[in-house]
């Protein structure tokens, strides 16, 4: 393992950390979890509006978007479908949670949320507690972070 790849490693995880605000005794049962219940990838978890192209649907532009919309994920019923608009009507995100995180949220239409880029991805939180809840890792980082079969 190449030293930048054990640096990325342990700078994504510790900025997990840091996003899901965990306390030192569920560091270990967070982390192995965050791959499934709080973190996705872009390609998986993100979209954009109908009107950009699709380079366009993958950049989240930084402040508050009000949810307008939530839906089943289609063909993947471990989903759900928040779509949410920035006040400028071009700033459309569709963000597919798992179905955990959408539900352990509460969330519903007309609340407010945030994005903010961080150099790993887009973090997601509540508007009204300013806590971030989810986290879409960039695909390079993603790809870093997968479980893989060790051989000997």
């Amino acid at each position: 393992m190449s030293i930048s790849l054990s640096l990325r490693l342990i700078c994504a995880a510790g900025a997990l950390a840091a996003c899901l605000n965990v306390n030192a005794e569920s560091f270990a049962s967070s982390a192995s979890s965050a791959g499934s219940a709080s973190s996705g990838s872009v390609s998986d978890s993100l979209g954009g509006s109908s009107n950009s192209s699709r380079d366009d649907k993958r950049k989240v532009a930084d402040g508050e978007y009000r949810i307008i919309q939530i839906a089943a994920t289609p063909e993947r019923a471990d989903r759900t479908r928040v779509t949410m608009q920035a006040d400028d009507p071009q700033q459309r995100v569709v963000l597919d949670l798992p179905r955990e995180t959408f539900d352990q949220q509460r969330l519903a239409a007309g609340d407010v949320m945030y994005a903010r880029n961080r150099v790993y991805g887009v973090e997601f939180g509540r508007g009204d507690t300013r806590q971030p809840f989810y986290l879409v890792l960039a695909d390079e980082w993603y790809g870093e972070l997968a479980s893989r079969p060790v051989s000997l």
